[in-house]
């Protein structure tokens, strides 16, 4: 039976205020999404009660626009990379929520720049930028990053893979931007268990020598999965080794504060 329709041809709403064919949509995303591996479009219709046809017309509108990704050489269908970005900004902007109030407090207690970082594909971004109230402007390095080895959200990035995971991302020749930075991956390892024992990493130079930074990571409750990365930075002048140091308390007590409101939120949202 076909649907019905207002003028113009679109799908009318049911008296219960559901669309038919965005429901039927829904169900074979999330049909695909909690799947432990990939399925045919037969497959998917039988576990949505969808006939095949009907199933493979939807399938076909999702892919054209991201939402589901096909094999072609298997024709199993899985998530695709616009559904997984969606997924990603529903994640991000609680997170930024969260995080803003306590990094601009951290900002207004160091007196410095504090940036937050998230895992991004094969590096982190950016997504937030704060500074103290009495702070001059500076750019906003917001959907930006920098090299993984040089700078110290990216090696608090690096401390949280597995060395199989580093040497998928990393280069097989690390580039040398100031004399400080590290080039030997051995060195870089050692360093790296440093990071992930005491909480926090340090990049003194490394990648811009007029700039100094300290970073530590928001953690799942888990403490398996990295969520975020803090990362306080300024004039490396100023921040020398010894004044790092100092503010690793402040800026470890910031990201474990907010895991533990992420935390308390993911809690409190329905299974």
């Amino acid at each position: 039976m076909d649907e019905p329709s207002e003028p113009g041809g679109r799908a009318a709403a049911p008296p219960g205020g559901s669309i038919q064919v965005i429901d039927r949509a829904v169900a074979l995303m999330q049909a695909i999404a909690a799947a432990p591996r990939e399925h045919t479009a037969q497959q998917l219709a039988a576990t949505c009660g969808l006939n095949r046809t009907t199933a493979w017309r939807i399938l076909t509108s999702l892919e054209q626009h991201g939402l589901v990704s096909r094999d072609p050489a298997t024709q199993h269908y899985g998530v695709g990379i616009d559904l997984a970005r969606l997924g990603e900004a529903a994640e991000l902007g609680p997170l930024i929520r969260i995080a803003r109030g306590l990094l601009q407090q951290l900002a207004e207690q160091v007196n410095e720049q504090v940036s937050l970082g998230v895992p991004r594909h094969l590096g982190f971004s950016y997504v937030e930028h704060l500074q103290p109230a009495d702070g001059s402007s500076v750019p906003r390095w917001l959907g930006q990053s920098g090299p993984l080895h040089a700078t110290a959200s990216g090696k608090v990035l690096l401390s949280r893979l597995s060395r199989t995971e580093r040497d998928a991302v990393l280069p097989a020749r690390l580039a040398r931007f100031t004399p400080t930075t590290i080039v030997d991956r051995a060195a870089l390892e050692r360093q790296l268990t440093e990071i992930r024992e005491q909480g926090f990493a340090l990049g003194i130079g490394e990648n811009d020598e007029l700039t100094s930074a300290i970073c530590a990571p928001v953690l799942d409750a888990s403490d398996a999965r990295l969520i975020a990365i803090v990362d306080v930075w300024g004039p490396a002048q100023r921040l020398e080794r010894e004044r790092l140091y100092e503010l690793a308390p402040l800026v470890r007590d910031a990201a474990v504060e907010i895991a533990r409101r992420m935390g308390q939120r993911d809690a409190e949202v329905p299974g």
